[in-house]
This record gives structure tokens, C-alpha cells and sequence, in this order.
């Protein structure tokens, strides 16, 4: 997964330099990126699944292209990474929302179950990262970072119109995973924090 990062930043460094010379700032992209990324969550409420993996997929590049851009106008401000993080969490909320919403419309509670488990699990996975480093401690560690979330996801749309039963289990997958990447996370922490001694 760390290659695959690097390949995207690598790509992303040439339309990042278009968008410098049109004088467009990191967080216009980051806004309009996340707004694009929210909209798949339209999609997937009407049950379109394909267009929404391709969708999912096309538009999170713009959560790199925002940070190869910022680095290439010098323009890396502790505002624009606190925007991306934000924007990141309602984008993600809003696809997770559409699956909910899909499944609601057709009264199939376990789907809307899964839906919401899975988005629980995506938020926490970024919360105690940034809990963690509120407390001055790394802790990007673990399976199911956005990325790998992303993947996934998109490929249980992909398949889903073909195989309806493919999509609950993947949410199933991200429920469960991302579950045991926060339990990753504490451990790390509790890990680096020590075990806190008792007061006299």
C-alpha cells in the first residue's frame, strides 16, 4: 500500500502543477474533491453501484492531488491538513450514508446495520489517529487505512450488481476491520504511553 501512495503522488505532481499555474488553491481542491467524493454517496443511494466504484475511486485521487499541490506552491499549512482530515470524515460519512439509505429503501435492516457499522468503524479508525496525535503520538499504523477502505469498498460496488449479496459482506469486512485497526492503534499508543503509575 506505501508503493501505491508513492506511485499516486508521483502522478499526481503533474495535474498538481496545472492547477498551480491557474492559481487554484490546495483547499479549493480539497473542498471540491470531497464534495465530488460526497456525491457518490447519491449513487449508491440509487443503487448504481458501478458508476459509484468508478466515481469512488476517480475523485479520492483529489485527496492526493490537494497535498501535491500544497507542497508544490509551498503552501502546507497546519489549516489545510486539519481541513483535508475534516472534509475527509464528511465525505466518507456521506458514501456510507447512501449504502444506509439504499438499504433502508428496501426495509433490509441488516444492510442499513452493516452500513452504519462500517462508517462507525471508518471514523474511528481517523479519530484515534487524531487523538493519538493530538497527544503527540504516531499512530498511522494499521490494516485498514483509508485507502485499503477505499479499494474495498469500490470493488463491493463493482460487484454487487452482479452478486447483490457481495456488498453486506463486504461492509461486514470494513465493520470487522477497521474494528481491529483502532484496536491496533490503542495498543499502539498504549504502547508507546507506558502503563501510567499509581499516585502516592
Amino acid at each position: 500500500m506505501q508503493e501505491i501512495k508513492r506511485r499516486s503522488k508521483r502522478a499526481a505532481r503533474g495535474p498538481a502543477l496545472l492547477l498551480a499555474r491557474a492559481g487554484i488553491s490546495p483547499n479549493v481542491v480539497t473542498l471540491v474533491g470531497s464534495v465530488l467524493t460526497a456525491s457518490v454517496g447519491l449513487l449508491a443511494a440509487q443503487g448504481w453501484f458501478v458508476a459509484a466504484a468508478v466515481c469512488l475511486w476517480v475523485f479520492a485521487l483529489t485527496d492526493t492531488l490537494d497535498g501535491a499541490l500544497a507542497r508544490l506552491t509551498n503552501r502546507v499549512t497546519p489549516f489545510g491538513a486539519f481541513l483535508d482530515s475534516v472534509c475527509d470524515r464528511y465525505a466518507e460519512a456521506a458514501v456510507f450514508f447512501g449504502v444506509a439509505w439504499w438499504y433502508l429503501d428496501r426495509a433490509d435492516r441488516v444492510g442499513v446495520g452493516l452500513a452504519f457499522l462500517a462508517l462507525v468503524g471508518s471514523l474511528m479508525v481517523s479519530y484515534a489517529r487524531a487523538r493519538a496525535e493530538g497527544l503527540s503520538y504516531h499512530a498511522e499504523v494499521g490494516w485498514f487505512q483509508r485507502p485499503e477502505r477505499i479499494i474495498v469498498l469500490g470493488l463491493g460496488f463493482l460487484v454487487a450488481p452482479l452478486h447483490p449479496a457481495v456488498l453486506p459482506g463486504v461492509l461486514a469486512v470494513l465493520a470487522l476491520l477497521t474494528t481491529i485497526t483502532v484496536l491496533q492503534r490503542v495498543a499502539h499508543v498504549y504502547g508507546l504511553a507506558g502503563t501510567p503509575t499509581k499516585a502516592d
